[in-house]
C-alpha cells in the first residue's frame, strides 16, 4: 500500500512519478532494442529521447492533472464536485493545479514573465558579446545556442502564452460567464508550459550543448545536430499542445457561454481578437507539431524525410514550418490588437471607430494569414514562380491591419485622452507597430528581401513587431487589468518611468539595426567586421538600459501587489462587464448571470448601458475614484 503522500496528488507524488517515468524509459528502451537486436542494447541517447516524452507525462499524472479523467474512465460512480480545487485560498494555491480561470490566468501570466526575464538575460549576454568585434565572453557555438533558446523561449513560452493568460483571466468576465467551458483542460493546458520551458533550458546541460539551429530548427541542420536539438523538438510539442487546448477552450467558451443579450456584435474587441486567434491556433499549430514530429522520426527512427541523400526533401520542412509560423506572427499580435482597443476606448472616452470593420478585419487576417507563408522562403531555392503571388498576398494582408490602425487613430481624434501608463504604452504600440509594419511591407518586395535576407534588417523588423508591437500591448494590458487581478493600484510614477525608458531605449537599440542591416551585417553571428563596431557598441549600451527598464516594471508589480492602495471596482470608469464586479472578482465571477443590453464602447453616449449585472441594475460609467453601484430602473 502506497503512503498517503504518494496516493494524493501533489509535488511529492509528481516527483515520485517523474522517477517512475525515467525508469519506464530505461525499461522500454532496453526491451525494444533487445527485441530488435540493436547493439549496444543500452544507448544513452535513445533513453534520453524516450525520457523527454515519458517523464513529463508521468510528472503531470503525479501532479493530479489526470485524476478526474482516470476516475471517470475507470467506470466508477460519479462523485459530486466540491470545488475544492477552485479558487486561490492563499499564495500556495498558485503552485498547484487549479480550475479557476482567474488563478490559471495569473499562473500563465507570472510564469510567462519569468521566461521573459530568462530570455532577456540571454539577450543581454548576446549584446555583451557583440559590444566589440572578436570574442569577449562566449564561443560561437555557445552563442548559437544562446540566441536559439532566447528566441524559442520568448516566442513559445512568453508572447503566445502570456496573451492566453491575460485572456484566461479577463475573457470569461467580459462575456458574463462563471468560468471557462473546460476548467480541468484549462488547468492541464497551463501545466504543459513549465514542462516545455524547463525542457528548453535543460538543453544547455545536454551532451554537445543546447539546441543551436535557431527557433526555426531548419532541416537538415536539426537532423544532424547534437542531442540538445531533441529538447527543442519535444518542448515545442508540449507548448503546442498547450496552445491548442487553450484555443479550443476559448472557442467553446465564446460560442456557448456568452451572457444573455451578448450577440457577436456586442462582444468586446478583445473577445473578437481571441476568437480569431483561437481559430488560427487550432488550424495552424498542428503544422509545427508535424514538422517537429518529422524531425524526431528522422533522428530516432531514420525515416529520412529531410535527408537529400536518401530522397528526402529539405524544402518540404520549410513549407510545413512556415505554414504555421507565419500565422503564428498573427497569433502573437491579434490578442494585442484586442487589448489596445479596450484601453483606447476607455482612455479616450469615445466609442471605437468602425467597430464592425475592426471585427471583420480580424477575421480577414485569419484567412489571409495562410496565404503568405512562402515570403520567408524567397531565397530558399524554391520554385521562382511562387514568389510573385506570395509578394502580392503579403502586401494585401497589410490592408486589414491598416484598417485597425486608422480606426484607432479615428478613435483618438477629438477624444478626451487620459495619458496614464496603459495609454502611454497603447500610443507607443501604435507608433512602433506601424513602423514595424512599414518595414514588413518593404520586406514583401522581392528585390529588397533578397538584398537584406539574413541581415540585421530582419532582426530590427521582427523586434519592432514583437517587442514594439506585442510586448507594448502586453505591458498596456498588465497595467490596465492589474487593479482587477490584484485588487491593488500600481505606482503611476514608476509606470511612466518604465514607459519612457522602454520607449527610448527600445528605439535606440533596434532602429540602428536597420542601417547596419542594409549595409550588410549578417544576423546570427558572434563576430562581425570592424566597420560595424561603433554601431554595435551603441546598440549594446541601449539594450542594457532596455533590460534595466524591465526591473522598474518588476519592482512596481511586486511592491504594488503586496501593498499598493486598494483598488475600487471600476477605477477606469469602463463599461465592459469585468469592471462591474469587485476587484479581485468573486470566485464564480457573478452572483447572477448578467444581461447585456448594449454595445461595450458607448462612451459619451447619453444613457448608454452595456449590461445589467443584478436584477434591474444597469452598468454605466461612474465618476473617477468611486465604486460602480447599481442604479434601479
Amino acid at each position: 500500500m502506497l503512503p498517503a503522500n504518494l496516493r494524493n496528488a501533489g509535488w511529492t507524488r509528481a516527483t515520485f512519478f517523474t522517477l517512475l517515468g525515467i525508469a519506464f524509459s530505461y525499461a522500454l528502451t532496453l526491451g525494444a532494442r533487445a527485441g530488435l537486436d540493436y547493439d549496444p542494447i543500452l544507448d544513452g541517447e535513445s533513453v534520453l529521447q524516450v525520457a523527454l516524452i515519458t517523464a513529463p507525462l508521468f510528472f503531470l499524472v503525479g501532479l493530479g492533472l489526470f485524476d478526474y479523467w482516470f476516475y471517470w474512465a475507470s467506470g466508477k460512480p460519479a462523485r459530486p464536485e466540491d470545488h475544492s480545487g477552485h479558487g486561490a485560498k492563499n499564495w500556495k494555491s498558485y503552485f498547484y493545479p487549479n480550475t479557476d480561470h482567474k488563478v490559471i490566468g495569473i499562473q500563465y501570466t507570472v510564469t510567462s514573465f519569468f521566461f521573459l526575464f530568462v530570455g532577456g538575460l540571454m539577450a543581454m549576454l548576446m549584446r555583451a558579446e557583440l559590444a566589440q568585434p572578436g570574442r569577449q565572453f562566449i564561443d560561437p557555438g555557445t552563442f548559437n545556442g544562446v540566441f536559439s533558446v532566447h528566441a524559442s523561449i520568448l516566442i513559445f513560452l512568453f508572447i503566445i502564452p502570456v496573451f492566453a493568460g491575460m485572456a484566461n483571466y479577463v475573457l470569461p468576465l467580459m462575456i458574463g460567464a462563471p468560468d471557462m467551458a473546460f476548467p480541468r483542460l484549462n488547468a492541464l493546458s497551463f501545466w504543459f508550459l513549465p514542462v516545455a520551458g524547463v525542457m528548453m533550458l535543460a538543453s544547455f546541460f545536454a551532451p554537445g550543448g543546447s539546441f543551436a539551429s535557431g527557433w526555426t530548427a531548419y532541416a537538415p541542420l536539426s537532423d544532424t545536430a547534437p542531442i540538445g536539438q531533441v529538447f527543442f523538438t519535444i518542448a515545442v510539442q508540449f507548448a503546442g499542445a498547450s496552445s491548442i487546448a487553450t484555443a479550443l477552450n476559448f472557442l467553446v467558451t465564446i460560442i456557448t457561454m456568452r451572457a444573455p443579450g451578448m450577440s457577436f456584435f456586442r462582444m468586446p474587441l478583445l473577445v473578437w481578437a481571441n476568437f480569431s486567434t483561437s481559430l488560427l491556433v487550432v488550424i495552424a499549430t498542428p503544422f509545427i507539431a508535424a514538422s517537429q514530429f518529422f524531425i524526431l522520426l528522422d533522428r530516432a527512427l531514420g525515416f529520412n524525410f529531410f535527408d537529400p541523400l536518401q530522397g528526402g526533401d529539405v524544402l518540404m520542412y520549410q513549407h510545413v514550418f512556415w505554414f504555421y509560423s507565419h500565422p503564428a506572427v498573427y497569433i502573437m499580435i491579434l490578442p494585442g490588437f484586442g487589448i489596445i482597443s479596450e484601453v483606447l476606448a476607455v482612455k479616450a472616452r469615445k466609442p471605437i471607430f468602425g467597430y464592425r470593420m475592426m471585427a471583420f478585419s480580424l477575421l480577414g487576417i485569419v484567412v489571409l494569414g495562410f496565404t503568405v507563408w512562402a515570403h520567408h522562403m524567397f531565397v530558399s531555392g524554391m520554385q521562382s514562380w511562387i514568389r510573385i503571388p506570395m509578394m502580392v498576398t503579403t502586401a494585401i494582408i497589410a490592408v486589414p491591419t491598416g484598417i485597425k490602425v486608422f480606426s484607432w487613430l479615428a478613435t483618438l481624434w477629438r477624444g478626451v485622452l487620459k495619458l496614464d501608463t496603459p495609454m502611454l504604452f497603447t500610443l507607443g504600440f501604435i507608433t512602433m507597430f506601424t513602423l514595424g509594419g512599414i518595414s514588413g511591407v518593404m520586406l514583401a518586395m522581392i528585390p529588397l528581401t533578397i538584398h537584406v535576407s539574413d541581415t540585421y534588417f530582419i532582426v530590427a523588423h521582427i523586434h519592432y513587431v514583437l517587442f514594439g508591437g506585442s510586448l507594448f500591448t502586453i505591458f498596456a494590458g498588465v497595467y490596465y487589468w492589474f487593479p482587477k487581478m490584484t485588487g491593488r493600484m500600481y505606482d503611476e510614477r514608476l509606470g511612466r518611468w518604465h514607459f519612457w525608458l522602454t520607449f527610448i531605449s527600445f528605439n535606440a537599440t533596434f532602429a540602428p539595426m536597420h542601417l547596419i542591416g542594409v549595409q550588410g551585417m549578417p544576423r546570427r553571428v558572434a563576430d562581425y567586421a570592424e566597420e560595424f563596431a561603433g554601431w554595435n557598441l551603441a546598440i549594446s549600451i541601449a539594450s542594457f538600459v532596455l533590460g534595466l527598464s524591465t526591473l522598474i516594471f518588476t519592482y512596481n508589480m511586486i511592491v504594488s501587489w503586496r501593498g499598493g492602495p486598494r483598488a475600487v471596482s471600476n477605477p477606469w470608469r469602463a463599461l465592459t462587464l469585468e469592471w462591474q464586479v469587485t476587484s479581485p472578482p468573486p470566485v464564480f465571477n457573478f452572483d447572477r448571470i448578467p444581461t447585456v443590453v448594449g454595445g461595450p464602447y458607448e462612451y459619451g453616449v447619453p444613457g448608454a448601458v452595456h449590461g445589467i449585472v443584478h436584477d434591474g441594475a444597469e452598468v454605466s460609467p461612474t465618476p473617477a475614484g468611486t465604486v460602480a453601484q447599481p442604479t434601479k430602473e
